[in-house]
């Protein structure tokens, strides 16, 4: 299962674009609230959510994904269930996402050290130890997948399905909705 955790305040296209691709790759979603069954996104976009995280099986987990959007972030990064489910994901050989402002939760967790990174263009000094990797949609570093902003979900996304499901079911994916980019 991919755990898309969301908080209020979340980048609705950079949670709902890889909630849409991975499904249609055949991969379990469970869009993840903190608590609650609606999260407001930071358009005032409401997304019902699958699950709160106390509902989440750490061992089920075969990615966990965190959106940007600064409100949800700084909501993401205050909850310390999050950065023990990152580590509980990670440790047992999963694979840890985040996009926009969120790499900077997983540098301040201690993921990032070494790694090659990429994150929000002007937040790079809370990358803490990441060799970032400027203007690329994406960087994919081992077990470990940091995307730019908004505007690189579907490339970062298509990643996701590709390291989970393999480069054919990807290509199908990217086909199926005519992604060019």
């Amino acid at each position: 299962m991919v755990c898309i955790l969301l908080s209020n305040g979340f980048e609705e296209a950079e949670a709902i674009v890889p909630a849409d691709l991975l499904r249609r790759a055949g991969v379990e979603v469970a869009l993840t609230a903190l608590e609650g069954e609606l999260v407001s996104g930071s358009h005032q976009i409401a997304i019902k959510a699958d699950l709160t995280l106390d509902q989440v099986d750490p061992d089920q987990v075969e990615l966990v994904f965190l959106p940007g959007g600064m409100g949800g972030v700084k909501c993401l990064g205050e909850d310390p269930r999050v950065s023990q489910l990152v580590h509980q994901v990670y440790e047992k050989g999963g694979y840890v996402a985040a996009i926009c402002a969120a790499p900077t939760l997983l540098a301040a967790f201690g993921l990032l050290e070494g790694k090659r990174a990429v994150c929000y263009p002007g937040m790079e000094d809370e990358m803490a130890g990441a060799r970032m990797e400027p203007s690329v949609p994406f960087v994919a570093d081992g077990r470990l997948v940091t995307g730019e902003a908004a505007g690189s979900a579907f490339p970062f996304s298509l990643k996701l399905v590709e390291l989970l499901r393999g480069a054919e079911t990807a290509q199908q994916v990217r086909t199926a909705v005519h992604y060019h980019g």
